[in-house]
């Protein structure tokens, strides 16, 4: 054999070689599965993981924002007329969260911790000085107190001492106030014959440097699956807050870790302890955050949906006669039994007849809209919106006068903007991984690469050896 045939026949052997192990490797998802079972195994909350400090002390700046709504006909309404309201804010806090008491339990297969934030005021980034700027807005102690007491004996007694007092449906405070707390007058006149009663009333009392019981998550170790999932909360592993297993299934992450290969037709389930709940959000579209790719979820319609749009909600009913409207989640049964009502801002994705009651109201998807972007690859947040409205329903109750003139109205006070963008040095540690992913699952196409290569070294020789013998 001359040197040239076999020259052609080790390039051949090479080419066929390159070519048939590139593309079984290709083929097989030899190389993706490998990476992929690297993650699985890196990802997990376990001291000394990847991810382990950023879970307990995210880099990332959270913000707060509370936009509430200014009532500037409350007269009017008192008579009968449509409520007015303004939008006023933001008044924005910067969100310092960290998981503390952090703890291994269960043989190591979970780990224990509290979720504690604080708040600080950034007068930069707010439209106003929430201890000066005024609101008129409903009077959520009385009305918690006139849906609390029954019978004649005890309204005709706290009529009267809401007159003595001058406690009214409506109240004028500042948003310091109305976040962070002030003392009732109606709420300290009747803490005086019932210690239980706190006289301090505030949306965000007690929730400054606080947590919201502990948490018991999974660590993902047995099962990716499982990666930040809650296991228990307050040592329940369900609630008791409504009606039916369903409802009161403690379902999902607490928002702060998902679980790596995210899929786009997956549901993701989270649970919120402030909307004593577990809810969950659906695939919506492809989105990039500072050149990472992620899945944007977000909260379908039939999240809040009536019982007679999703059925399955209708667990979430205090009582059969006091089934809401789409849009809607009556949460007094962990509020104490005070009419506090959940929604979206300014009713996003409610009934409309929500919107068309109050003259203010303008749902936006892009301003009122909850969502959650996600680098699917890794889980990791690359930016977030959780917003959430309060209200407070308002009807007529027998026995107090002050709401004679009151046809029932789901009256909006606030809502909340709480938003996240991933900051740059977690952005460069993401792309580095995620470039790591990229290379080593596309490593076998250096093979068929390679192997091409060597087919056209093949072609070019048989063509020459072809026209030598010519």
């Amino acid at each position: 054999m001359t040197r040239r045939p076999c020259a052609i026949y080790a390039v051949g052997v090479t080419c066929a070689t390159l070519l048939v192990v590139g593309i079984a490797l290709v083929l097989g998802q030899v190389f993706v599965t490998l990476m992929h079972n690297r993650l699985k195994k890196e990802i997990v909350l376990v001291e000394g993981s990847r991810v382990f400090e950023s879970w307990k002390r995210p880099p990332p700046p959270v913000y707060m924002e509370y936009f509430f709504f200014n009532v500037t006909n409350p007269d009017e309404f008192l008579k009968g007329a449509k409520a007015k309201v303004n939008q006023v804010g933001p008044y924005t806090y910067r969100e310092y969260r960290y998981k503390d008491n952090v703890t291994m339990v269960k043989n190591g297969t979970m780990v224990s911790a509290y979720n504690t934030k604080s708040f600080v005021f950034m007068r930069e980034r707010s439209v106003g000085d929430p201890a000066v700027d005024n609101i008129t807005t409903v009077n959520i102690p009385a009305w918690a107190v006139m849906n609390k007491v029954k019978g004649f004996f005890q309204t005709t007694v706290v009529s009267f001492k809401m007159s003595s007092v001058g406690s009214g449906v409506f109240t004028t405070r500042t948003v310091d106030e109305l976040l962070w707390g002030y003392e009732d007058a109606l709420l300290n006149n009747l803490a005086q014959s019932n210690t239980e009663i706190d006289p301090i009333f505030g949306l965000m009392y007690k929730k400054n440097g606080t947590h919201s019981g502990e948490f018991i998550y999974h660590t993902g170790e047995q099962n990716y699956m499982d990666y930040g999932r809650v296991e228990t909360w307050k040592g329940q592993r369900a609630l008791t807050f409504w009606t039916t297993n369903q409802s009161n299934s403690i379902n999902g992450s607490d928002g702060s870790a998902f679980h790596p290969l995210l899929k786009k037709n997956e549901r993701i389930y989270i649970f919120t302890p402030d909307l004593c709940r577990s809810i969950y959000m659906e695939f919506e579209k492809v989105v990039d955050v500072k050149g990472i790719p992620a899945y944007r979820f977000t909260p379908p319609r039939s999240v809040l949906a009536s019982k007679e749009e999703n059925p399955a909600n209708e667990g979430f009913c205090v009582t059969p006669e006091q089934c809401l409207g789409t849009g809607l989640l009556k949460v007094s049964p962990c509020r104490n039994g005070a009419p506090v009502v959940a929604s979206f801002p300014h009713f996003y994705l409610g009934d409309t007849k929500y919107v068309a009651a109050i003259e203010g109201m303008s749902p936006e998807r892009e301003h009122h809209q909850t969502y959650l972007d996600l680098n699917p690859t890794t889980g990791v947040i690359v930016r977030a919106n959780k917003r959430a409205q309060v209200n407070v329903l308002i009807n007529r109750i027998t026995g107090f006068p002050i709401t004679r003139g009151l046809n029932e109205t789901i009256f909006p006070v606030m809502f909340i903007n709480e938003s996240v963008v991933i900051d740059d040095a977690s952005v460069a540690r993401v792309q580095k991984l995620l470039l790591i992913v990229t290379l080593v699952s596309h490593f076998p196409l250096i093979f068929v690469g390679l192997g091409a290569i060597m087919l056209v070294v093949l072609i070019i020789l048989l063509l020459r050896a072809r026209k030598q013998k010519v």
